[in-house]
C-alpha cells in the first residue's frame, strides 16, 4: 500500500512542477480579475437544457399511488415506561448520604 502524501509534500510538489515550467522558458499569462471567459459576459446566462420543463412532464399519478400504496406503513410508537434515575440524598450541610432510584 502506498503511503499518502502529506499536504507539505503536495504543495512542495506542485511548486517544484511550477519552478520548472517556469525555468524551461514557459510564462503566466495574467488575466485581470472581472474579465469572464463567456463571449458574451453581459447577457444572461444561456440554459443548458432545451425545452420548457413544465410542458414535458407526463402526469403519472396512477403510478405514483401504486409505488405510495407498496411503501409499509410507518411502525406505532412504542410507549415506553421510563428507567429510574440515581439522585443523592444530602444530609443537612449539604454532604452526599447515599443514592436512591427514583421514577420520574
Amino acid at each position: 500500500m502506498k503511503p499518502t502524501k502529506t499536504r507539505r509534500e503536495l504543495h512542495a510538489e506542485l511548486q517544484a512542477q511550477i519552478d520548472a515550467f517556469l525555468h524551461d522558458g514557459g510564462n503566466v499569462n495574467e488575466v485581470p480579475q472581472g474579465v469572464s471567459g463567456r463571449p458574451y459576459a453581459q447577457s444572461p446566462l444561456i440554459s443548458i437544457f432545451e425545452g420548457t420543463s413544465h410542458e414535458d412532464r407526463t402526469p403519472l399519478p396512477d403510478v405514483v399511488a401504486a409505488i405510495e400504496a407498496r411503501r409499509k406503513p410507518p411502525a406505532p410508537l412504542k410507549h415506553y415506561k421510563p428507567r429510574p434515575k440515581k439522585k443523592v440524598i444530602l444530609d443537612d450541610f449539604g454532604q452526599p448520604l447515599r443514592w436512591e432510584w427514583v421514577e420520574e
